[in-house]
């Protein structure tokens, strides 16, 4: 079983996207016996909160379902626990290295390293902008599923 975390800031918005269209891909590959999946933030904004309506909205559009997600905190044992932590900007990123176990840097990484043909190395956050940035996270984050399902593949005979 390989294990993926998605990470953003409250985990209200980036991340439960991620997680709902990696979901998905996952399913749609028929793999969901060999990928766990999850979400969390990096601040306890949000917990027990649902995703952020505008991205439920948007995520439902294209087929994907978000409104049995709830918030929660990321925690030192996500990262022993899991095999991927990813982070979709830098300043989450850091936020993980800052609770990060000894020796397990390897295991956090930017989300769109597994989009690379993509000019940006951060999802932005669409929590203060309108609908379209809901609709643009939502294209960056489709792009990286796909790349992460191929990588998964190739790294882990899946």
């Amino acid at each position: 079983m390989v294990k993926v975390l998605f990470v953003c800031l409250g985990n209200i918005c980036r991340s439960p996207t991620a997680e709902g269209v990696f979901r998905k891909v996952v399913e749609r590959a028929e793999l969901q016996q060999r990928i766990e999946i999850d979400s969390a933030g990096t601040h306890a904004y949000h917990i027990g909160a649902p995703p952020d309506t505008r991205a439920q909205e948007a995520a439902r559009r294209r087929g994907i379902e978000l409104s049995g997600l709830r918030g929660r905190k990321a925690t030192r044992l996500d990262i022993e626990r899991f095999d991927y932590i990813l982070a979709m900007d830098e300043e989450n990123l850091q936020n993980l290295m800052a609770i990060c176990p000894s020796g397990l840097e390897d295991k956090v990484r930017l989300f769109l390293e597994f989009a690379p043909s993509r000019p940006e190395r951060e999802v932005p956050d669409p929590y203060f902008g309108g609908e379209q940035g809901f609709e643009r996270v939502l294209d960056m984050i489709e792009e990286a599923a796909n790349g992460l399902l191929a990588h998964l593949r190739q790294h882990h005979q899946l």
